[in-house]
């Protein structure tokens, strides 16, 4: 049974740091994209940051770049998301994926993901 696991979030204040962890079973994804979501009350998922199968290529929405940053472990089968500078609008649930095609470039669409894991709420207080 292929499972993703997150860990890490919390309640913080604004212009705190985070570290989001996201552990893979079941399965390796040495081979495959990984992604961070995120979806706020009453919007829709959005794309945070991908990383692609070696790691060499990350990729961020613009309303995060340069304050977080993507990266993998393939030998413990984890991705991380290193959050800095967080702000109100950063509180949503975040969600860990992996598309499910090898050497994938890295998507930003959900659609394009086929493992998710359960989400994990971050909380910014102002």
């Amino acid at each position: 049974q292929v499972q993703l696991v997150e860990s890490g979030g919390g309640l913080v204040q604004a212009g705190g740091s985070l570290r989001l962890s996201c552990a893979a079973s079941g399965r390796t994804f040495s081979r495959n994209a990984m992604g961070w979501f995120r979806q706020a009350p009453g919007k829709e998922r959005e794309f945070v940051a991908g990383i692609d199968w070696s790691g060499g290529s990350t990729y961020y929405a613009d309303s995060v770049k340069g304050r977080f940053t993507i990266s993998r472990d393939n030998a413990k089968n984890t991705v991380y998301l290193q959050m800095t500078s967080l702000t109100p609008e950063d509180t949503a649930v975040y969600y860990c994926a992996a598309d499910g095609q090898l050497w994938a470039d890295v998507q930003r669409r959900p659609v394009s993901y086929e493992y998710w894991g359960q989400g994990t709420q971050v909380t910014v207080s102002s």
